[in-house]
């Protein structure tokens, strides 16, 4: 299977440590790759390099099949609570060229709801982004990430603050993109079932590429860097 994602020999220093350190690792092209570890150990420090943000020793490449689009839902979102945006207005930035302060275009309006309803929050458009609880903020994150469905989908923790039932349906979304549109997910996560649903492929990493496997191979090791994986 063709490669979407390749990195080299990743170094990445913080204040003149390495924490992440000679990482090389292969995510195959329309799966679903998930990374996991204790806390400190370098996970989202790695996202942020594969997205560009964070500077890095070594190589990382992407590589590309269709449309190139990159989408990423983070570990933490902070919502300005003085900003009265909407969430419709949120997702519409991206939606329409017309200006939100004008009202949001219909066209826009059909998408917006389509979303809100594949993420469990139908009909809450209307809702201020700052009143939002965690987890419907964090479900907000994933439909806008999601539309129109990326070919490589990087997700940091995207199941903290969801209930049972929200997560199972976030597993469904990320498997439908797979295996409906080819999407390449790598993702970080501590939920050990939420990793034995979904993943093809599983790194255990901490600051070191520990092991990459299937769930079932690696759960079945006594690694010391999985003991805070629940």
């Amino acid at each position: 299977m063709d490669a979407a994602v390749h990195l080299d020999r990743v170094t990445i220093h913080r204040d003149a440590r390495a924490v992440v350190r000679d990482v090389s690792l292969t995510i195959a092209a329309g799966s679903i790759h998930i990374v996991v570890g204790p806390n400190g150990a370098g996970k989202s420090t790695l996202l942020s390099a594969v997205l560009g943000q964070t500077a890095f020793a070594g190589d990382i490449q992407l590589t590309f099949r269709r449309s190139g689009r990159i989408a990423y839902v983070p570990q933490a979102f902070v919502a300005d609570k003085t900003l009265p945006i909407t969430i419709g207005e949120f997702l519409a930035l991206s939606r329409q060229s017309w200006p939100v302060c004008f009202g949001i275009r219909p066209a826009a309006r059909a998408r917006i709801a389509a979303i809100l309803d594949r993420v469990g929050l139908p009909g809450m458009a209307h809702r201020r982004i700052a009143e939002l609880s965690g987890g419907e903020l964090r479900r907000v994150l994933i439909g806008n990430a999601l539309d129109p469905a990326p070919e490589l989908l990087l997700c940091d923790e995207p199941s903290t603050g969801l209930d049972h039932d929200a997560v199972v349906q976030l597993d469904k979304l990320l498997t439908g993109l797979r295996d409906d549109h080819g999407t390449t997910v790598l993702m970080v996560s501590h939920d050990r079932d939420q990793v034995r649903r979904i993943a093809d492929k599983v790194s255990v990493l901490d600051g070191a590429l520990k092991r990459t496997g299937s769930a079932d191979e690696v759960f079945a090791t006594s690694e010391p860097a999985l003991r805070e994986i629940a």
